[in-house]
């Protein structure tokens, strides 16, 4: 609906609008934030302003809009839900994994959600969510602070303040024990996912959780790759995630086995290989690559206008003060070897993960 017109840009001026003066946009949805960004010429900041302000501002609810966009969204579902394995696991173990917390739901949300809106819930999230004082704006380019400020205030300030959306007081209780869940999918070979509870980003641990990621997944020379799929060629393909969230999330480890290997067989295999780094750590040597690759990593991500947009943004939302990511070079320096083998013994413990296995369907 954002993409659809408000009061000024009225229905598909917004991108065309855009097309002509030589800019483009996109957005994404995560469990944390909707993200919206825009690439123009820096001669078209004052477009930016008034595009953004005016979608922001006014945006239009036509009725014959939402049903062609809730088709989208519905198509969206079966392609994801229906056709990835990965996508059917997934929402399944993140819902085994998270009982009473809002992240127990998928970001797209369920089929009979979608086919269920009104005109008036997409409004009061508008209201409640879509507010200047609700959001933060990274401009990186060839600009001024004083031209940005005049713009702002020019633009967005005239735009009501909204009461700050209610804060999720939920909180995950701890996991008192392993859990399991199947899914039934007819694929070649079985798909597995194990999840770890571990602790917003904020936390004093999420650098050294981040360089145990990296050890176990990044590249053919890790851990994981290295055994699993290289040597003992039980997996295909193998990885490890831990995305940016405000609350206690999750640390992921998904394969895919190869021909004729079964899930509990390959998940037999992680563990061996965790409980390695969790009773002898990992080497220097390792620790070291991880720097060296985090530190290259960083500073290519801020050579490029999006990634010095993405990477301030991030720090500000996520960490709290965008500043902080002139620290992070030295954050990941700081970390030790002791320090990777004691969040590994902290968070994976088999009382505080979920397993879910995706495979065809095997009769009793």
């Amino acid at each position: 609906m954002m993409f659809n017109g408000a009061k000024k840009y009225v229905h598909n001026q917004l991108d065309r609008t855009e097309e002509f003066n030589g800019g483009t946009n996109n957005a994404f949805t995560t469990e944390n934030i909707t993200e919206y960004t825009d690439w123009f010429p820096t001669s078209k900041l004052e477009l930016l302003f008034d595009i953004e302000s005016d979608r922001m501002a006014n945006l239009a609810f036509d009725t014959a809009v939402i049903e062609s966009e809730r088709g989208v969204v519905h198509s969206e579902w079966r392609t994801d839900f229906e056709n990835s394995p990965w996508e059917a696991l997934s929402e399944a173990v993140t819902a085994m994994a998270f009982e009473q917390h809002p992240y127990h739901w998928p970001v797209l949300g369920y089929e009979s959600d979608i086919l269920n809106w009104k005109k008036s819930d997409l409004e009061k999230y508008f209201k409640t969510y879509y507010a200047p004082n609700n959001c933060v704006a990274v401009i990186t380019g060839n600009v001024t602070v004083a031209e940005v400020e005049r713009l702002a205030k020019q633009y967005m300030e005239p735009i009501p303040r909204q009461p700050m959306p209610p804060p999720v007081h939920i909180v995950e209780p701890p996991q008192n024990g392993e859990r399991r869940v199947m899914v039934q999918r007819d694929v070649t070979t079985p798909y597995l996912l194990i999840t770890y509870h571990v602790p917003p980003t904020r936390d004093s641990d999420y650098y050294a959780l981040d360089v145990l990621s990296q050890v176990l997944s990044r590249g053919h020379s890790s851990r994981l790759y290295s055994s699993l799929v290289d040597q003992q060629q039980l997996a295909t393909d193998i990885g490890t995630g831990m995305s940016l969230s405000f609350d206690f999330f999750t640390f992921n480890i998904y394969a895919q086995c190869s021909d004729n290997i079964k899930a509990t067989d390959l998940e037999k295999a992680i563990y061996i290989e965790i409980d390695k780094i969790k009773k002898e750590g990992i080497t220097e040597n390792e620790l070291q690559k991880v720097k060296n690759t985090k530190l290259m990593s960083f500073y290519s991500q801020v050579e490029t206008i999006n990634g010095k947009s993405g990477t301030i943004g991030d720090y500000e939302v996520f960490f709290g003060d965008f500043k902080k990511m002139f620290d992070a070079p030295a954050e990941y320096n700081k970390v030790t070897v002791a320090d990777v083998k004691r969040v590994a013994n902290k968070y994976f413990k088999k009382s505080n993960r979920t397993v879910g296995i995706l495979q065809t369907n095997v009769e009793d």
